[in-house]
């Protein structure tokens, strides 16, 4: 008995480690050469995925909802490799969140 309630806190301690959200390092100058040298995709947030892994989603989102004309009501919503994106254009600088399934990864740019 005690062994079987010993496995289920080991089990619900990495599921709440894994749902802890972690800062992440920013991706510094993402665009050299164009008009927004200099510009990093800031302040990322990792759920459920590792850093490298949260810097590479902002990275590629980012670049893929550049390329798309913004609406008129200041909110991009797109799907980057089986992550749901959304980004808020209204604010000083632009907030991103893109989920995919529990794992969540945020930035600003």
């Amino acid at each position: 008995m005690a062994s079987v309630v010993c496995a289920l806190v080991v089990l619900g301690a990495a599921d709440t480690a894994q749902a802890s959200t972690r800062s992440c390092r920013p991706v510094v100058n993402p665009y050299p050469g164009t008009r927004y040298e200099g510009i990093n995709l800031s302040h990322i947030r990792a759920t459920g995925v590792s850093c490298r892994t949260a810097r590479r989603v902002a990275k590629g989102a980012h670049r893929k909802a550049l390329g798309i004309t913004p609406p008129r009501n200041g909110v991009r919503r797109f799907t980057w490799h089986g992550w749901r994106v959304k980004g808020d254009l209204r604010g000083r600088s632009d907030s991103y969140v893109a989920r995919s399934g529990a794992k969540r990864v945020r930035w600003r740019f």
